[in-house]
């Protein structure tokens, strides 16, 4: 079990989760999620850390098969520039190793935002705490446990 698993099953949230052998030498996380899980690369979401110019640090949950667009989640925030996280600073926050972070049942509450593609899907999956585990849930669920907002935060 992970943190981000016993917070949907404390909350009794609707969700699958789906494990596979992670292969060390992967280059993405996610593409390697998607491909050896058989799922729709658009469908599998990543979570990751971005630093405000006031080292506040923020949640973005993007497609696997896009970026991040620091503008747009600086803008989504209501900060004026954001940068990718320190990993150190990412994993003591999450409590999660990079390429296994989870948006949900993270050490410390973080502002988080999903990207807008994640809406239209019935599920999307994300990292579910561990390198090899994914969580199957709707974006909806996921927002509300996270306490997230939608925004156009990624690029293809």
């Amino acid at each position: 079990m992970t943190p981000a698993l016993d917070l949907l099953k404390k909350v009794r949230a609707e969700h699958r989760v789906h494990s596979y052998e992670h292969d060390p030498k992967a280059a993405s996380y996610g593409m390697e999620a998607a491909e050896k899980l058989g799922l729709d690369p658009a469908q599998v979401f990543k979570t990751l850390l971005a630093a405000s110019e006031k080292g506040e640090l923020l949640v973005a949950v993007v497609p696997v098969v896009g970026s991040l667009d620091l503008k747009a989640l600086a803008h989504a925030a209501g900060v004026k520039k954001v940068e990718m996280a320190d990993p150190a600073a990412a994993q003591r926050a999450t409590g999660y190793l990079l390429g296994g972070i989870s948006p949900l049942g993270q050490k410390k509450r973080l502002r988080t935002f999903i990207d807008n593609t994640a809406q239209p899907f019935a599920s999307i999956y994300v990292s579910a705490g561990r390198r090899g585990l994914e969580v199957e849930l709707a974006a909806t669920v996921l927002a509300e446990h996270t306490q997230a907002k939608f925004a156009d935060i990624g690029r293809a």
